[in-house]
């Protein structure tokens, strides 16, 4: 039995997307569509303009969608589209790729899209695997990676985290933009790899372990016959200066630093130091 869950995101729109090419009169970039076309008719010979808008000095600038086409190829419920400014022609127009390529401008879709879910928000310890579908209302193309992280509720950071510990199924690669329908899985997540760093960690690198004698506080005394320090164990004695005493030197010819001073004990006046008893 499968018991995958499923959910349906939908990417719809919010605007029509801004129209990139030079305006002849101030220089601007950014044109918006007006919301109308303009038909011309020459005997049985069509020409049908969409109108757009500058964004800076308003100047209506047209660009071509039929020319010189013959009446009889056009259907008539497209045509009366045409004279009464359907709204929806006026989208699909301002929406065309190919109409921008062939008359050289760009389309910008920043702001034109939303993204509604019909499932709550990413529970990233849920028992069964997440299979989504989503689907698109208008040809917007849109980053993969910006679709999960709006989706699943979480960060860039942990969208590509969950990427590399393949719990994101997808069929293109994260950075793709894409504006076609496509599907995808999230698996359950498992706490096993955290499990296996649980070392403490200082600015990002791994602290090593310090075993727990190493924080014992030997109990040590100074001779006060001749100031050498006497009771720490496996180094022998050295003096209260540092100076090495009866006991081997360590490797490298240094001697570990010195005892603090709150777990050093003097001898009292009638007794003489461990040196010298």
């Amino acid at each position: 039995m499968n018991t995958a869950r499923k959910a349906r995101w939908a990417v719809r729109q919010s605007a029509l997307p801004t129209v990139v090419k030079p305006c002849l009169d101030c220089g601007g970039t950014r044109h918006r569509p007006s919301g109308k076309f303009r038909v011309n008719a020459n005997g049985k010979r069509l020409d049908v303009w969409l109108l757009l808008n500058c964004v800076l000095c308003d100047r209506t600038s047209k660009v071509p969608v039929h020319e010189r086409t013959h009446v009889s190829s056009l259907e008539p419920a497209r045509l009366t589209a045409y004279e009464s400014n359907d709204p929806t022609a006026v989208g699909q127009w301002a929406m065309s790729a190919a109409l921008a390529a062939k008359n050289a401008y760009r389309l910008d879709w920043t702001g034109t899209w939303h993204l509604l879910t019909d499932a709550p928000l990413h529970e990233p310890d849920a028992p069964a695997p997440l299979m989504v579908t989503v689907g698109f209302e208008l040809p917007a193309p849109v980053r993969v990676e910006r679709l999960l992280t709006l989706g699943l509720g979480v960060s860039r950071t942990e969208v590509r985290r969950m990427l590399a510990a393949g719990r994101i199924q997808l069929p293109m690669a994260p950075g793709a933009r894409t504006r076609r329908d496509f599907e995808f899985t999230v698996e359950r997540g498992g706490t096993a790899g955290l499990a296996a760093d649980s070392a403490v960690t200082v600015s990002g690198a791994p602290r090593r372990a310090v075993p727990a004698a190493h924080h014992a506080s030997p109990r040590a005394s100074v001779c006060r016959m001749c100031s050498r320090v006497t009771g720490l164990p496996g180094e022998g004695d050295r003096s209260a200066g540092g100076r090495a005493g009866k006991g081997p030197p360590r490797s490298g010819n240094r001697w570990p630093e010195p005892t603090p001073p709150a777990t050093l004990s003097l001898a009292t006046s009638g007794e003489q130091g461990a040196c010298h008893a």
